[in-house]
Formats: C-alpha cells, structure tokens, sequence
C-alpha cells in the first residue's frame, strides 16, 4: 500500500522535512500557497527576506545529513554563497569590547540572500529525491485527537481532501496550527511572545574593487545600556555584493528607510565602521524595512495529548528575533531530529510524533533562552522583564563575554553556542567556567582588528572623513 506524507510549506523547513520523509515515504507533497521562483528570487511569505541570515555551523551540519547525495555545503558554495569562519573572518564589536581575531578558524557560517539559500535547497531536494511541489492552502487537518491523516486543501481547482499517513507544518510564522489542533479537540497549547520592537533596514551594495575579502563586520547592540538598542551590520553574500542591515528596538532606535538617514545611522553606531565602509560603495537597492521580528514560541511539546502523525518544525513552532541568527538552523535541526526517528521507526510508529516534538523543542530552547534573556533588557519590550535568574544569567554571561574579547577559550566556548555546534552547557564547562572567572589574558583591543591591508581599504572607502 502506497504511503504518502505531505509538508504544508515550501520554504527552508519544509523542503527539508521533505527530504527527510522521502527516504520513508513512497510519495512527499509540498504544498505551498504562493508560486515559487524558478530562481534566487525573493518571493511572498518570507517577512525577513530582504534582510540578514546566517547559517550556522551546526545548521548546515544538520543539512548534510538530509539531502542524499549532496554536500549542501559545497551546493550552496557553488551557488555563491560565502564561507566565514569566525575565529578569523569577522570584526565583531560587543558592548564589552571588540572580539580579537585569532589563528584558528573557528566554526565557520554561511551567508547569502535568504532567496539564494532557499533556491539551493529546493533545487538540491528536488533533484535528488521524488518530491514534488503543488500550489495549494492548507485550510485544516482531517482526522482526531488521536491521529492526523490528511490535509483538507484549496486549489485552483476548489477545495479537496489529500489524505497522508504523516503531515509536517512547516508554514512559517503565521501557520493556523493552534486553530487546527482545536479543530481536533486539543486546546491547551501555551504561546509566548517577546517583542523588543526591532525593526530592520537593509541595502545591498557593491562590493568595491579589492574589498572582496574584507571580513563580515558588525556591531552588537547593547541591551543592558538602559536605552533602545541600536546595530548594524556588512556581511558579504553572492553576486559581488554586500548586504548591510541595520537593527534597532522601538523607543527611538528604529533604523530609517531614507537612503540619507541610512548611512547617518551606521555612522552614529557605537563605532562607524559600517558606515564608512559603505560610504564609498555603490548602492544597489532602495532600504527594504522589516517589522517582523518578535520571539513567539508555541509550546506544542506540553500538551497533554498529540496526534499521531503530525509535527510543526520551523517557524511555525518558534520565531525569533533574527539578530541572532539561529532560526534556520533551528528548523534544519528539526528536520534533522525528523530523519532521525523516521530510521527509527518508519513512516507510521506508534509515538513517533510526540517524540520528534519534544526532541525538535529541545533546539528551540536553546536559541529561544539566548534571544529572549536579551531582548528583555531593552526598555519597552512587551511579553518579558527580566527576573531574577535573568540577572544572574547576563552577569556570568557578560563576564564571560568580556572574557572572550582576550580569551580564545573563552571565544572558542563563545562561537560553538552560537554556531549550535554545541548547547548552551557548553558555557558551563571547567575551563570555560575557569577562564570567565580569570578574566582575559589579553587586554582590550582599541579599535576594529584591522590587517593592514584591510585599514587601507577603508581608508579608501572612507568617505565621511572618520
């Protein structure tokens, strides 16, 4: 008997749990509302599209392991996507002072427009195994409490029953999952947001003749100044080009859409860095604005009862704000978690839902702790105040912070957290407990740590007279 899976969404989580239900299914349907590119092309459905997105060490990790076949790092490389290693790729300025650079590479991340990263995946899922993508709405799920077996749908066509033994909501951030499971009778769902109020603004430039090398650069806000947070960023991707996204929280930060204002915010930053580097760059684009950008997390993995056969991964399970770039990684380790017990079990054990729930919210927590015990801390945030563990958890993380900045261990503890290579235990561990409380061998770096050659280029560019 034919058994088929269907994946409500086509974007990075559904193609993913795509790949991971074919190696068990006989036939995977994406479904998705809205006509998909037929290249990198920005499309509907991606609030954050426009803007800034890091893959992850531990994300791409997790990629590997899904698409048979297909180094998707050397896939997407291919497709133009740039490789950063952290430990000696990227200027970062912290609100406790810059981080050095170091021999070591480090973990390495991947950065490109979300389009070409979502593009890649598509293709590579598509070629290298049966699924197949319909335009369709998802409207609700069929079956019980007890057990999903299909989808009811709208078409061009009129409304249909698809019938599956295993459906996957991977719709993003406005998935209907809470009003389709009390369809079906399950009601206690917990949701939370945390809202800072961020709002992004992005341009892509240029990039100038003989700065194709010069490193991802970027400069944190800082949450715990008592003021809104401001910060900015230039991160290579494809096509030759810079993207450079600016992030502040409501309360006065919000960066502006005035191409003007634009280049006076980067400039009044903590440090101008980012603006001086695009001072002297070609503009490509208008400033594309994003509101978008709220925590809401829903607790799908604490309700007392879960259907067999039905999952949420990505955003439709848990959004984030997308300064800390951790939301696709997240999702690639759902899918992850997905083929995991799908080879355990197949396509239909008894448990296998509630199982790949609970393991995928284990990923969510991790990046739901970092993004929210930081984004209470700026004034007006809606949802969250810090508390007492708040504050004990900033201190050490502060301290440990200031650390890094002349710590390679310290800053190695650092980047494996943030790449997901490793979880948040990771900050706990004697020697990095041990190097925190030492404080750092090394003293502040005054000023970016610039190469030599990479000084030049900025002088080149500089045109603002900094």
């Amino acid at each position: 008997m034919s058994r088929r899976a269907v994946v409500i969404g086509a974007g990075l989580a559904g193609m993913l749990a795509a790949a991971a239900l074919s190696s068990v299914a006989d036939s995977v349907v994406v479904l998705d509302r809205d006509d998909l590119p037929d290249g990198p092309e920005h499309r509907k459905g991606l609030p954050q599209g426009r803007h800034a997105h890091l893959l992850m060490a531990g994300g791409l990790a997790a990629m590997e392991d899904l698409v048979p076949g297909v180094s998707m790092r050397g896939h997407l490389l291919a497709a133009g996507a740039q490789e950063i290693p952290l430990g000696m790729g990227m200027l970062a300025l912290t609100p406790e002072g810059w981080f050095r650079r170091w021999r070591h590479p480090g973990p390495r991340m991947m950065t490109c427009t979300r389009a070409l990263l979502d593009w890649a995946i598509r293709v590579a899922v598509l070629a290298n195994t049966d699924v197949e993508i319909r335009k369709a709405k998802a409207l609700e799920l069929m079956g019980s409490r007890e057990r999903v077996t299909g989808v009811r749908v709208a078409t061009a066509a009129g409304e249909e029953e698809l019938a599956a033994d295993f459906v996957v909501d991977a719709s993003g951030r406005g998935s209907r999952v809470v009003k389709w499971l009390a369809g079906l009778g399950i009601s206690d769902v917990r949701e939370r947001s945390v809202d800072a109020g961020l709002v992004n603004a992005t341009r892509l430039y240029r990039t100038p003749e003989g700065a194709g090398r010069f490193p991802l650069t970027l400069v944190q806000a800082d949450p715990y100044s008592g003021g809104p947070g401001r910060s900015g960023m230039m991160l290579p991707i494809e096509g030759d080009r810079w993207m450079v996204s600016l992030a502040g929280t409501r309360g006065g930060g919000e960066p502006p859409s005035d191409p003007d204002a634009f280049l006076r915010y980067a400039l009044e930053l903590p440090d101008p860095i980012v603006g001086r580097l695009v001072s002297g760059a070609e503009p490509l684009t208008d400033v594309h604005v994003s509101h978008s950008t709220s925590n809401h997390r829903r607790y799908l993995e604490k309700t007392r009862e879960w259907p067999e056969r039905f999952i949420v991964l990505g955003d439709a399970l848990a959004t984030f704000n997308p300064t800390y770039g951790q939301g696709m990684s997240v999702a690639a380790m759902g899918a992850q978690v997905l083929s995991r017990e799908l080879g355990r079990t197949g396509l239909t054990g008894t448990g296998l839902a509630r199982r790949v729930q609970r393991a995928a919210a284990r990923s969510v927590e991790g990046a739901w702790t970092m993004a929210v015990s930081q984004d209470v801390w700026y004034p007006g945030t809606r949802g969250g105040s810090p508390g007492v563990a708040d504050r004990l958890v900033t201190a050490y993380t502060r301290r440990m912070i200031r650390t890094a900045t002349g710590s390679y261990t310290a800053a190695s503890a650092v980047w494996d957290v943030t790449s997901m290579t490793t979880g948040p235990a990771r900050l706990l561990r004697p020697s990095t407990v041990l190097a925190t409380l030492s404080g750092p061998p090394l003293p502040p770096a005054v000023g970016a740590p610039l190469t030599k050659e990479e000084r030049e280029i900025l002088r080149g560019l500089d045109r603002t007279g900094a």
